[in-house]
């Protein structure tokens, strides 16, 4: 194993005028192993829009009806200005700790150990969800081909279930683990599997649109947010919708491996978004068309197929093509399954090479050129996860993913106001600084500060989620605060293991120097 050098790493050729800080550390990675296109298709994949879609359609609907598509389009916008964050950042300090790094450089040690929490505890959140939805469709597409119910039944199975999830994980670490080349080729054909299926889906439902008693016509209003019956549906679609966006920053944790490192992942991670945006769009608006919200059998609104829209289209929209969109479930859930693994590895790398994290987890592997130690880590962390949720209870494992939202806002918001502070030397020099470097971050930062608060509210309520409560306190609630203060603890810990980081001696709060855009 090769543990992380001492000496600054190289600035790319393409680097802004600002050199990048002295005290950034080379951590071994493979360099130049992912172009823009691969870096877009991975941020792409870790998003997984087809799984997204399956699962969070019906709730928004729900929600907000036929406004489905504007909070989709409102969720866009949150995420886009923080894009706007993280490109600037990336551009000045290309590290793979990412959100970590850069909120060290802005507000210290502390917060930026709790942002690089906030990251890692999501993702493995994420990861264990995952799982668990690629082994449901994986029994139900098996059940499909067979045409067996008993085979489409073997994901209630707990001890199946648990056991082929467990599978699915040990196989997505091995190909992390194998490295980035291996991503890159096995990331092109599923998600162009999915987004091929999404494409076919989405035109056969809008030639299908008459045909069916629940249809109904496109009206511009459909992307009006403002015409969303109540502010907390609203709010409540939101959440539900930047959760559909998470994922897209996969492309800068890879910074280190991507060629022109300072600019390809910005610009990689742009190009996902607005696939991303277009995807959901145009499936929200041909799914009413073909289905309508009402609630009653393939109505969108339907709850008893709220939670697998898909599952309940693919036959009347698809017919004989029906089980490909199983299949693309299945594709989407595997590829970000597998590319989810880059953000929390890379991250709990950076930390290790900086001494936030035990030294141990800062090894690359000497032929893979990959993090090793925390790949497998990470994968580990992730079924010891999935499985003692499961094991205690069903509505526990259903409140964890519904504390996810809180997570992501709460490391989001933190690298967009670590921007504007970061850089806050530079605004006065131009409009493009004063824009892409204050304003458009801190709006996205104050928009997701914003919904976190409002999630936090909400959450206490015992009836949100699963409905279970401690002491008379929603689980959600306590799962999600639980979590944070458990992050806070082992920084304590780390920090009497490890006082030269957390005094400001390895990675340093700085603010770059005033200097000429090139």
């Amino acid at each position: 194993m090769v543990q992380p050098q001492t000496q600054p790493r190289s600035v790319s050729a393409d680097a802004p005028a600002a050199a990048p800080s002295e005290d950034l550390r080379a951590k071994g990675l493979s360099g130049n192993s992912v172009g823009l296109l691969a870096s877009a298709v991975i941020g792409i994949s870790t998003v997984a829009p087809v799984y997204c879609l399956t699962s969070t359609l019906g709730p928004t609907v729900g929600e907000v009806g036929l406004q489905t598509p504007a909070v989709f389009l409102a969720g866009f916008l949150p995420m886009l200005l923080v894009a706007f964050a993280y490109r600037e950042l990336n551009r000045s300090v290309p590290d793979c700790g990412t959100s970590f790094t850069w909120t060290v450089k802005a507000f210290g040690p502390r917060v930026g150990w709790m942002c690089g929490w906030g990251l890692v505890i999501a993702t493995i959140i994420v990861l264990s969800n995952l799982a668990g939805v690629a082994t449901s469709y994986l029994y139900l597409l098996l059940g499909e081909i067979t045409g067996s119910a008993r085979v489409a039944a073997l994901s209630d199975d707990k001890t199946v279930h648990v056991l082929t999830v467990l599978g699915l994980v040990a196989l997505a670490t091995a190909v992390g683990y194998r490295g980035i080349t291996t991503t890159k080729w096995f990331q092109y054909a599923l998600v162009g599997l999915q987004m091929v299926v999404l494409t076919g889906f989405v035109a056969m439902a809008l030639a299908r649109s008459g045909s069916s008693e629940l249809s109904l016509s496109f009206s511009w209003s459909w992307l009006d947010p403002f015409s969303v019956g109540s502010f907390a549906a609203f709010t409540a679609g939101l959440s539900l919708s930047i959760f559909m966006y998470w994922g897209w920053d996969t492309c800068l944790t890879v910074n280190e491996e991507t060629s022109g490192s300072a600019k390809t992942p910005g610009r990689a991670a742009m190009i996902s978004m607005v696939v991303l945006v277009g995807s959901y769009l145009l499936t929200a608006c041909a799914a009413q068309m073909y289905a309508g919200v009402g609630e009653r059998g393939a109505g969108l609104g339907n709850p008893a197929t709220s939670d697998n829209v898909f599952a309940a289209l693919a036959g009347p929209v698809m017919e004989p093509f029906g089980v490909l969109l199983f299949i693309a479930v299945l594709a989407s859930a595997a590829a970000s399954l597998q590319t989810t693994f880059l953000p929390v590895a890379r991250t709990v790398l950076a930390m290790s090479a900086y001494e936030a994290m035990p030294r141990s987890f800062a090894a690359v592997h000497p032929r893979f050129r990959t993090p090793g130690r925390a790949t497998l880590a990470a994968g580990g962390a992730t079924g010891v996860f999935y499985t003692v949720m499961t094991l205690l209870s069903e509505n526990v494992l259903v409140d964890t993913v519904y504390a996810l939202g809180l997570m992501i806002c709460f490391y989001y918001a933190l690298t967009a106001f670590a921007c504007v502070w970061y850089f806050r030397r530079d605004l006065a020099r131009g409009p493009r600084d004063l824009v892409c470097k204050g304003l458009f971050p801190l709006l996205g930062g104050t928009l997701l500060a914003g919904i976190f608060g409002k999630t936090l509210y909400d959450m206490w309520d015992p009836a949100y989620g699963s409905g279970s409560r401690v002491l008379g306190v929603g689980s959600v609630f306590v799962i999600g605060v639980g979590l944070l203060l458990l992050g806070f603890a082992l920084m304590l810990l780390m920090q009497r293991r490890s006082p030269s980081f957390f005094q400001g001696k390895v990675l340093t709060r700085t603010t770059p120097p005033l200097t000429t855009e090139d």
